[in-house]
């Protein structure tokens, strides 16, 4: 049992990062107004996601993922038993699915592997997306395959753990992705730039080689390996980066790092400003979808 000493917890981070906890799905489309189907599809390795098909009269279609520990719907953190210093505020991706609705695209929102209504899978390890880029793989078939589409009538926004999943899934299958309409990576991000800021505002400079043994004890993954740089030169395709700046659990060179090594000769990074708290980034584009729906309907032009 860990104990509330800077070692404690950093040892319990190593733990939640490593097994996330499942939240509950508290809203559904059509209290937005939007028809929609639940759709259940595989990803490469076999594992049964669970999401929303949300249709429109059009071919064009966006997938959307999430962060971790959120789901297709957002996080509950409004609810006691789901706030914690990091976020004590309801997340709601629903407005994200009505502005892309009303903007004419159907819209698949699925769940990541261990996370809400989906399959647990790799004996329940979260693998900051060198194990969910299986469910990207996934989702973009089942996409092409329900609207009889190619690539060119597809949009990527994935956010977070799903970004990187989605990073890494470009470069470890290119020919999945080939001729992929647009992209936006909202809040990538680096695992041991976390560590490091946390392990900062304790005080605990031995916190990254702590987190490091206690990680790789549960996952078998070294802290080194859990970023998406080195994996982002091989993403190719129009991207839109966003992160908010001052986020206190990171730090801004993490993603503006992401962001230089992007192969795409067509990309932008997107600064949200105004607040240090991470969570306020998920909710800037269903509060604020300018820029994301400019975005995707330049690239669909």
């Amino acid at each position: 049992m860990t104990t509330a000493t800077p070692e404690g917890i950093i040892t319990g981070l190593a733990q939640t990062l490593a097994y996330s906890i499942r939240t509950p799905i508290l809203r559904r489309p059509d209290e937005y107004g939007m028809a929609y189907e639940d759709v259940r599809f595989q990803a490469t390795d076999g594992t049964i996601l669970e999401g929303w098909f949300i249709p429109a009269d059009s071919d064009k279609l966006i997938i959307a993922n999430h962060p971790m520990p959120c789901n297709r719907y957002g996080y509950p953190g409004h609810l006691p038993e789901y706030a914690n210093p990091s976020v004590d505020f309801e997340v709601n991706f629903l407005p994200d699915y009505k502005n892309l609705h009303d903007a004419g695209y159907n819209v698949l929102a699925y769940d990541l592997r261990n996370h809400g209504r989906s399959d647990s899978a790799s004996g329940g390890v979260c693998g900051q997306g060198l194990l969910e880029y299986r469910d990207v793989i996934g989702s973009l078939r089942y996409g092409r395959e329900r609207l009889g589409i190619d690539n060119s009538r597809i949009g990527l926004y994935s956010r977070c753990a799903g970004a990187n999943s989605t990073i890494v899934a470009m470069s470890k299958h290119p020919e999945e992705f080939e001729g992929l309409r647009a992209l936006v990576a909202l809040q990538p991000m680096t695992l041991r730039y976390l560590i490091e800021s946390t392990s900062e505002a304790l005080g605990f400079p031995e916190g990254v080689e702590v987190f490091g043994r206690e990680f790789k004890r549960l996952t078998s993954f070294d802290l080194s390996e859990l970023s998406p740089t080195p994996y982002a030169k091989d993403v190719t395709v129009p991207t839109l980066v966003a992160q908010v700046h001052d986020d206190s659990s990171t730090r801004p060179e993490d993603v503006q790092g992401i962001y230089d090594s992007l192969g795409s000769e067509d990309k932008k990074l997107f600064w949200i400003e105004g607040t240090s708290v991470r969570f306020d980034g998920y909710n800037y584009f269903p509060e604020n979808p300018e820029q994301l729906i400019n975005w995707f309907n330049g690239q669909f032009a």
